[in-house]
C-alpha cells in the first residue's frame, strides 16, 4: 500500500494539470459563451408602445451568404437628430424598447438593432469583432440611407452596449455625443471583480476585452455615464472609473438605489432631466 502512494500522487497530479489545461484551453476558445446570452424572443414591438416603425434588414456588402444580416427598427420622431440605441448582452432591441420611448417622447427618431446572434438577426453567434461590426453597418446604414450627418446622431449603450458605443465613437469622433449606462471599464476588470477565474492566466487567454477604459480617453464629444448605485453586475465605480478617465466634456449621475437594469426607472424625475438636458446641449 505504501508504495502505491507515490503513484496516486503523481495520477492525482497529473490528472490536476490536464484538468487545468483543459479549462484554460475551454476559456480560450469559448469564452464568448461566458459573455454574450443572446435572446431571441421579442416579446414587444414599438407600436405596443405608440410608436410607429420601419422594419429593415441590413446585409453585408462582403457576405457571400444571403442569411448574413441584422435586423432593425427606425422609429422616426420629430427632431432632426437620430438615438442610435445599443443594447446588453442578455437582451435584444424588444427589452430596450423603455429608453426608445423615452427618447421618442423628447421628438427624436430611434434607430434599435439586434446584433448577430440577438432576436431576428441572422444566428451566427457572437464575439467582440462581430458585434463591432453590426454596430459599424447600422451606422453607415443612418449615415449613407437615411442621409442623417453623423453630428446629427448620439449614440446610447447600456451595459455591454456602452461598450460597444464606445468603440464606435473611436472610429466616429464627429457624432453629436454618447450615453453610456451601467456599463464597465473592461472585460479584464470585470473578471477580476468576479474572482471566478483567478488561478488560471486571465491575461494570456482573454481576447474578448472590450477595452472601454484605453478608448475613452481619446474620445472628445461630450458624454453622459449613468449607472446605479446598487447594481450587483456591474459595479457603480466602474462608471466613476470611465468618466474620470474621458476629458472634457463629461458629466456622471449616479441614481440611489437602482440596480443594473432600473437605472432609467429609479432615477424618476431627475435622469429624466438629466437626459433631457444632456441631448438639448449638443
Amino acid at each position: 500500500m505504501i508504495s502505491l502512494f507515490p503513484k496516486a500522487i503523481l495520477i492525482i497530479t497529473v490528472l490536476t494539470i490536464v484538468s487545468y489545461l483543459v479549462i484554460c484551453v475551454g476559456l480560450l476558445w469559448f469564452q464568448n459563451r461566458l459573455i454574450f446570452f443572446p435572446s431571441k424572443t421579442i416579446e414587444k414591438t414599438p407600436d405596443l408602445l405608440g410608436m410607429p416603425y420601419q422594419e429593415v434588414w441590413l446585409k453585408f456588402p462582403d457576405s457571400t451568404s444571403e442569411s448574413e444580416q441584422i435586423n432593425g427598427w427606425w422609429i422616426p420622431g420629430d427632431s432632426d437628430m437620430v438615438i442610435f440605441d445599443l443594447h446588453g448582452n442578455s437582451s435584444n432591441i424588444g427589452g430596450n424598447l423603455g429608453y426608445a420611448k423615452q427618447f421618442h417622447n423628447l421628438g427624436f427618431s430611434v434607430w434599435l438593432i439586434d446584433y448577430r446572434g440577438y432576436g431576428c438577426s441572422s444566428d451566427r453567434f457572437p464575439c467582440e469583432k462581430q458585434v463591432y461590426e453590426d454596430a459599424e453597418l447600422a451606422f453607415n446604414y443612418l449615415v449613407n440611407e437615411r442621409q442623417i450627418s453623423p453630428n446629427k446622431i448620439v449614440v446610447f449603450g447600456h451595459s455591454l452596449g456602452g461598450a460597444i458605443a464606445i468603440e464606435l465613437a473611436t472610429k466616429h469622433p464627429e457624432i453629436a455625443g454618447l450615453i453610456i449606462e451601467s456599463s464597465f471599464t473592461s472585460i479584464l476588470d470585470m473578471v477580476k471583480v468576479k474572482k471566478q477565474y483567478g488561478i488560471f492566466p486571465i491575461n494570456w487567454l482573454l481576447h474578448q476585452k472590450f477595452d472601454s477604459i484605453a478608448k475613452v480617453r481619446e474620445l472628445k464629444m461630450p458624454i453622459l455615464f449613468t449607472h446605479g448605485t446598487a447594481d450587483e453586475l456591474v459595479p457603480a465605480s466602474m462608471s466613476e472609473k470611465l468618466y474620470q478617465a474621458c476629458p472634457e466634456p463629461k458629466q456622471l449621475l449616479m441614481i440611489p438605489d437602482a440596480d443594473h437594469n432600473h437605472v432609467k426607472e429609479m432615477g424618476g424625475d431627475r435622469y429624466q432631466e438629466t437626459i433631457k438636458k444632456f441631448l438639448e446641449s449638443l
